[in-house]
């Protein structure tokens, strides 16, 4: 069992794995302003691996292709995971709310049309300048 919280600790959660999930980053706009910082770390996992316990409350992102709905810690407001209409039983977990974040490698990075100027990107990991064809990205993502 792979475990992670909030900030503040009111949140925790279980991921149903042996060992830690494969992450990536994005280099969006929306990941910039979401996480206050130069990209998102983020792990795709199934949502039926994922346990969650403590004052969750969803925020829905409304676009014209799909609906993400965001889980935030209701007491200090770290955003945990999300889901979205067009990958249904995916959790997107934030991977920096891990236990274990410091053990994580990054496996791809996308959006990176989007990256600050300042962050160099190793050239040994898969990058996208925009959204990856998903066939692509999974194929970097479970690459050994």
């Amino acid at each position: 069992m792979i475990a992670g919280g909030c900030r503040c600790g009111a949140v925790r959660y279980g991921i149903a794995l042996d060992a830690l999930p494969a992450v990536y980053c994005c280099h969006c706009h929306l990941c910039q302003r979401w996480s206050g910082s130069a990209f998102s770390t983020q792990a795709l996992v199934a949502e039926d691996r994922l346990t969650v316990t403590g004052p969750v409350v969803t925020y829905e992102v409304r676009t014209d292709d799909r609906v993400s709905t965001q889980r935030l810690c209701g007491t200090c407001h770290s955003r945990i995971y999300n889901t979205n209409t067009r990958r249904p039983g995916v959790a997107v977990v934030r991977a920096g709310t891990l236990d274990r974040s410091e053990e994580l490698a990054c496996r791809a990075h996308i959006f990176t049309d989007y990256r600050q100027r300042w962050v160099t990107l190793p050239d040994d990991v898969p990058q996208w300048p925009e959204a990856p064809e998903p066939d692509a990205f999974i194929a970097a993502l479970t690459a050994a």
